[in-house]
């Protein structure tokens, strides 16, 4: 089957990935350093930004811009999944089924992801609103300052949010963002 995927260059898009499973690797810390540190390799020779991105127990959201003469995220995470692959300790991985195997693949990533090209302003807003409410909605925390691995922090340190968006109920204009 050919999957049909948004190729802009420098667009921004949203993105979901998933573990294998829903295995729930980065409940660890030393699963999330690994995971930074192959975004930090393979951003050396594959530039792209990170606008948002929220990092659960066993999935993750983002949202990345790619440089102006550059579509290629595909192969980005391609790359990042590599990498996190060859680092990530044996503890964590699955037998992967004959399928895998056959392919040379592990079983630690679910084998595709979800994308969304951003088309404005306000979906912009409405997607990095998701991705930082995200941990509230799986009821891991009560507000999303409370959860460490997302960029909600540095958003408020900004002047995007304030300290205690999120933390009084539901947020509006969620509902259909995203896909996990």
């Amino acid at each position: 089957m050919q999957y049909r995927r948004a190729q802009t260059p420098g667009a921004t898009y949203f993105f979901t990935l998933v573990t294998h499973q829903r295995q729930p690797l980065f409940q660890h810390l030393d699963c999330i350093e690994i995971l930074r540190q192959a975004f930090r390799h393979v951003k050396q020779t594959h530039p792209f930004t990170i606008d948002a991105i929220s990092i659960l127990p066993d999935h993750l959201h983002c949202i990345w811009t790619l440089p102006p003469d550059d579509a290629d995220f595909s192969q980005r995470w391609r790359l990042i999944k590599s990498e996190f692959t060859r680092h990530c300790p044996t503890q964590f991985r699955q037998q992967p089924s004959a399928a895998r195997q056959h392919k040379g693949e592990q079983a630690l990533w679910q084998r595709r992801f979800w994308e969304h090209q951003i088309r404005d302003e306000t979906d912009f807003v409405q997607h990095v609103d998701y991705i930082h409410y995200n941990p509230v909605r799986h009821r891991l925390v009560e507000a999303p300052k409370d959860w460490v691995y997302s960029s909600f922090h540095r958003a408020v340190r900004w002047g995007l949010y304030a300290q205690d968006w999120g933390a009084t109920g539901k947020i509006e204009g969620l509902d259909g963002v995203g896909k996990e």
